[in-house]
């Protein structure tokens, strides 16, 4: 085999300087803050994170004072990569909050100093009950005697779920914890499932390993996170947890008897076996076990019927902040109005905020970016970016507004933004004290006069009165009348040019709809190509674009087409067309199902099947 001959100092020593140079790293830094829980009951522990990501060192708050909360911290750990030839680390600090009291309590943004910069952490809520309040279950993690179920076992898997009452999609957190004796030198075959029917799992994710003491027996125990949401009313059973593994079993070359493997299970310790004690005077053999925990009762209340208009499904506790650039326009120009939402919930519900009052507005679709602050997708920001085209002046931006339900206090609340001043210039022009001549229209009649008085016809007819207007001989152009005529013309070109201006605009507003309505065809286009976005994101960005292509074809709005209305204008065949009602629905069941934002990817052969049907829709 070939071996490097460069000393190992001299790769220490640059990897050591690279890793000390301040380009070397990928972003500037940033701080995240989580809660473990954001319910819990008095005397319960709950866990508080921060996490410093990016170059430099940082100092975290020394003390975290909130009146009713015993905060201290417990620890910082630290993580280091090297990808691409750019150095990314991060430190996490951890605390451990005890509530002294029930109440709703707000842990305000604490102040980190990192990499020569200032950082805030969110606004993080928690909501503690008393400890015997009636109807609230108990979120306290079980006796540590009762964990592996008998003492005598050499593998257990247990599910934690914090609260056995919760709404109709709301997320709950879930920990699943698989526990093994350190001497079967374990091997998961599968990850732990959830069973069960009427709700939903986000993404698995391994948060941890440890050793632990229960009942006297020591145990490697492996700690996975995940959360749950309910998709209807009524009682569930959560689990049972599934798992499979191998595990060393000692094992004789004879035996008298012949005995199931996993009878060994059913001895005091099968390890006191003489196999452990001398490995080379046995046999020993690696030996698959599935692991079984036991479920958990689960009561699904339905959501209460007084829902805003607004409301999309979101559950959880969030807060909203709006912004708008420029804030100074003609009318017809665009304005993006970004909206930020952050909290803790189910951020695959949360849609973009509505527009309270659109009189005088073009509203075009919103774009969203979501960003976590836990491993599960529980707690994060969401990011929505809307296009808003006034139609005439305007003096502020309209009032935006996002609804959800709050499972704490049970109830609907509806969030707005705060006012934002803008300034739009322009319009269709006036003309003062005159009326404007549309083109087309016959111009405007001549003043009649008067008809003259018919005189004798004689020869040598002789003026005997005076006229009523003395005559002039100076020159027309010199005349007030003259100039008073041509203000006639003048005000019908003023007029006719304000109409030509107006439906320029108009026009323009079209144009600037179909190219954004074709911008975003290109777009999601180029997203369906990608192998990286999950079955919900591919599906809806398929929908999307159909829908788009029909509008661009028929010239309407596409949140107005449908499956009939898409299939109709490409003339598609049977076979086609129930293919094309396949992916709206499926888009529609991946929204509805709440599956969490990060979820696997898409197989290839559902991409290509996708790919092949909307290229041909021409």
């Amino acid at each position: 085999m070939y071996r490097s001959r460069i000393p190992m100092a001299v790769l220490l020593g640059a990897l050591i300087a690279f890793a000390q140079d301040d380009r070397a790293f990928a972003e500037s830094p940033t701080v995240t803050a989580v809660l473990s829980n954001s319910e819990a009951v008095v005397d319960q522990m709950v866990e508080l994170q921060i996490k410093v990501s990016g170059p430099g060192d940082a100092r975290p708050p020394e003390e975290i004072s909130v009146d009713g909360l015993e905060i201290h911290a417990t620890g910082t750990s630290r993580q280091f990569e090297i990808r691409n030839f750019m150095t990314n680390s991060s430190v996490t600090y951890n605390y451990t909050i005890l509530p002294l009291k029930a109440g709703r309590f707000t842990i305000s943004p604490q102040t980190i100093y990192a990499g020569g910069k200032l950082l805030r952490t969110p606004e993080l809520i928690l909501n503690v009950a008393d400890a015997d309040s009636p109807g609230r279950s108990s979120t306290s993690r079980p006796a540590q005697d009762t964990r592996p179920g008998n003492a005598s076992k050499l593998v257990f898997a247990e599910l934690i779920v914090p609260k056995k009452t919760a709404f109709v999609g709301e997320i709950v957190p879930v920990q699943i914890r698989l526990g093994f004796d350190p001497r079967t030198h374990p091997r998961l075959i599968d990850l732990p499932e959830i069973t069960g029917q009427g709700f939903t799992a986000h993404k698995l994710q391994q948060s941890g390993e440890n050793r632990e003491t229960i009942s006297g027996r020591t145990y490697d125990v492996v700690t996975f996170k995940t959360a749950i949401a309910a998709a209807r009313a009524g009682n569930f059973e959560i689990g049972p947890v599934k798992a499979k593994a191998q595990v060393l079993t000692p094992r004789r070359p004879s035996s008298p008897r012949s005995r199931s493997p996993f009878d060994l299970f059913n001895l005091d310790d099968p390890f006191s076996d003489p196999f452990f004690s001398d490995p080379f005077g046995e046999v020993g053999e690696r030996r698959e076990i599935e692991i079984n925990s036991e479920p958990v009762a689960f009561d699904v209340k339905p959501l209460p019927q007084n829902a805003p208009a607004n409301f999309s499904g979101a559950i959880g506790n969030f807060t909203m902040t709006a912004d708008a650039k420029p804030k100074s326009v003609q009318v017809g120009d665009p304005i993006t109005v970004t909206t930020t939402i952050s909290g803790r919930g189910n951020f695959d519900r949360v849609n973009a905020p509505g527009i309270e009052d659109e009189h005088g507005w073009h509203k075009y679709p919103p774009s969203s970016k979501f960003k976590q602050d836990d491993d599960v997708g529980i707690s994060g920001t969401k990011t929505f970016e809307t296009v808003l085209s006034p139609n005439e002046k305007k003096q502020s931006m309209p009032v935006m507004a996002f609804s959800y339900f709050d499972p704490v206090n049970e109830q609907y609340v509806t969030l707005h933004s705060d006012p934002i001043a803008i300034n739009v210039q322009g319009g269709a022009l006036a003309a003062a004290g005159a009326a404007v001549v549309p083109p087309g229209s016959p111009p405007p009649a001549a003043v009649a006069a008067p008809t003259p008085v018919q005189k004798p016809q004689d020869i040598l007819y002789q003026l005997t009165e005076r006229p009523a207007v003395a005559q002039s001989f100076a020159p027309l152009y010199a005349r007030r009348l003259f100039w008073t005529v041509q203000l006639v013309p003048l005000l019908a070109l003023i007029g006719f040019a304000g109409w030509k201006i107006r439906q320029a605009r108009i026009n323009n507003r079209e144009a600037r709809r179909i190219a954004a309505l074709q911008h975003e065809a290109v777009a999601l286009m180029r997203k369906l190509h990608r192998s990286d976005a999950s079955p919900r994101e591919y599906y809806a960005e398929a929908s999307r674009v159909v829908r788009v292509k029909a509008a661009l074809a028929r010239n309407v709005d596409p949140n107005t087409v449908d499956v009939e209305t898409a299939a109709d204008t490409f003339g598609l065949n049977g076979d086609s067309r129930e293919r094309l009602r396949r992916l709206f629905e499926q888009s529609d069941e991946l929204q509805y199902s709440g599956t969490h934002n990060g979820s696997e990817k898409i197989s290839p052969e559902s991409r290509r099947d996708v790919l092949e049907l909307i290229e041909h829709l021409k």
